[in-house]
């Protein structure tokens, strides 16, 4: 999102991942209708467009959902995958150019649920109020905020009766699960496994969210890209782990950046544990994980980190300015982590989605207590099959 967009997301959740997001692995799994205008518009990465007088056999073409007029009572409906389930802290509803065909009112649900389901699977749910029913404006960036709650994995957007939609953003908190985090490193600085940033100096061309999302960036605007600096100061971003961890490698990708790539960068962390070693990072109060190294343009670098101490959080300085693809941190968890990033992944499943991992262990009629005591204070609470999937 650029310093100067006009459809900027004036809450503070707008600064929160969109999870929802076709980048970040987001899918529409099926809507009621979608005769004007595909359903796979609402999750689209840039904002919607418009080109007046462009008509196909089906009338004017809009860059978002629209369904047909219904001539019956009832409501249309689209059912979206995130990307990255988590919990949700807003939602935003853009009509963008829906003017005489926009629905009145529109209303937002999540569910939790294992596995990859289809839409009759989804459509017997439970499905949990996130947007009660609500009036919507026209050609408008309709937002909303939403109480914390679950772990949800799938949302469902419904418009009363009909109209158009040009997109849909679920902003929110990534929440791993836990039993796909198999041995090995983890890259704790990761939007998939739970990683948020806290703090940037600069985001005029693009969100620094963009620098630990999934996948690889196609293009500089999937990056991290700041201003042109005009003094002696450099640009920066912190970011609050995963997890507390033992970097091991820093990768720091300027893919696409090429006159415009930083010329430096460092990265430092910081934690419980940092406070007896000696500082020596870039900035004070930061250990060095990766000292003031020269980067090339459009470059992906992978670098090993030697430090033993464990972090939980990240500042990654560029100097003095310019653009960032990615940034990785794999790291070693202990398994102290690794039981916290159960416990909060546990205790945030809505309950048929527990009780559906539950029955996965075998866990019978023992599954009842354990659901009525949550949250849960340690692993040793689950079941022992259980406990056996989230040791990594």
């Amino acid at each position: 999102m650029s310093g100067t967009d006009a459809r900027a997301v004036r809450h503070d959740f707008g600064r929160l991942p969109d999870l929802a997001a076709r980048r970040a692995g987001g899918s529409v799994v099926c809507a009621s209708d979608e005769l004007f205008a595909e359903k796979e518009n609402l999750i689209k990465p840039e904002p919607a467009s418009f080109a007046a007088y462009t008509f196909g056999h089906k009338g004017q073409v809009y860059d978002g959902w629209e369904t047909r007029r219904m001539r019956a009572a009832g409501s249309d409906w689209a059912i979206i995958r995130l990307g990255l389930p988590g919990m949700v802290a807003g939602v935003v509803v853009d009509t963008a150019f829906f003017t005489g065909n926009y629905p009145p009112e529109i209303s937002v649900e999540g569910c939790g649920v294992e596995g990859y389901p289809g839409p009759a699977e989804l459509a017997a749910a439970d499905w949990q109020p996130l947007v009660p029913r609500s009036a919507v404006a026209g050609d408008s960036v309709n937002e909303f905020e939403v109480a914390g709650g679950w772990r949800l994995t799938h949302v469902r957007l419904s418009m009363y009766p009909d109209g158009g939609i040009a997109r849909l953003r679920v902003h929110g908190v990534a929440v791993p699960d836990p039993r796909l985090l198999r041995g090995g490193l983890v890259d704790i600085a990761a939007l998939a496994n739970g990683a948020q940033v806290t703090g940037c100096s600069n985001m005029f061309y693009s969100s620094p969210s963009n620098l630990i999302s999934p996948g690889e960036a196609r293009n500089m605007g999937e990056g991290w890209e700041t201003a042109r600096r005009r003094d002696d100061a450099n640009d920066w971003v912190e970011i609050r782990l995963a997890a507390p961890g033992v970097v091991r490698l820093a990768e720091l990708d300027t893919s696409h950046f090429i006159g415009n790539a930083p010329g430096w960068a460092a990265v430092g962390g910081r934690g419980p544990g940092t406070a007896a070693v000696p500082d020596t990072g870039a900035q004070p109060g930061w250990i060095a994980l990766l000292p003031h190294t020269r980067l090339q343009p459009d470059t992906p670098h992978r670098f090993r980190v030697d430090g033993a101490a464990e972090v939980t959080e990240a500042r990654l300085d560029v100097y003095p300015d310019g653009g960032m693809a990615r940034l990785r941190l794999p790291a070693a968890l202990t398994a102290a982590a690794r039981d916290q990033l159960a416990l909060r992944w546990f205790n945030l499943l809505p309950e048929a989605q527990a009780a559906a991992v539950l029955a996965g262990t075998g866990a019978g009629s023992g599954a009842g207590a354990v659901l009525s005591a949550r949250p849960l204070t340690s692993v040793t609470e689950l079941p022992a099959a259980l406990q056996a999937r989230l040791a990594g």
